[in-house]
């Protein structure tokens, strides 16, 4: 799907247009049909991936309860017990990726906690760090211990290479 022409066109919305598509899409998601669909694929103790929105990644967990709407899962990485939507389980191994496309920089979308990331600070010197939080306008970049709070336009990617 060409999430980069949705969000594009979605850019457009107002912000009541933009709550109405929410609701109608909440609406579906919660569609028994859907929710029996994904809870077919899946048991207890089975291990999956599933959506983080606040951080914007995916997270391993293992699957503890099923119940009629939502699931129980331990996520693993933590050991913390999420309670879940069915339709966060990525079953099929969807890149999760949306690739936007501003002038310059990274966009909300295409970064998530954890990734490193690199950027040119006030001096003009170049820093690099793991982003710790995301921000609406700004990331959170933990560099040598120190944190900075980054536009998303000042950010690119780095290249880690082998020596």
């Amino acid at each position: 799907m060409n999430f980069s022409g949705i969000l594009d066109a979605l850019k457009q919305a107002s912000a009541f247009e933009l709550y109405r598509l929410r609701a109608a899409i909440d609406r579906l998601l919660a569609d028994p049909h859907w929710i029996a669909a994904i809870s077919r694929q899946l048991k207890r103790g089975q291990r999956i991936e599933f959506f983080d929105a606040r951080e914007n990644r995916l997270r391993p967990g293992l699957v503890l309860e099923m119940r009629r709407t939502q699931l129980m899962v331990l996520e693993t990485e933590s050991a913390q017990r999420w309670l879940i939507d069915y339709a966060a389980i990525n079953l099929d191994g969807t890149d999760i990726h949306i690739r936007e496309r501003p002038a310059q920089g990274l966009g909300r979308q295409e970064v998530a906690v954890g990734d490193v990331v690199g950027f040119q600070d006030r001096d003009g010197g170049q820093r690099s760090g793991e982003i710790t939080r995301l921000n609406d306008k700004t990331v959170s970049v933990l560099c040598d211990g120190q944190r900075w709070r980054v536009a998303y336009a000042l950010l690119h990617r780095l290249i880690e290479a082998d020596r």
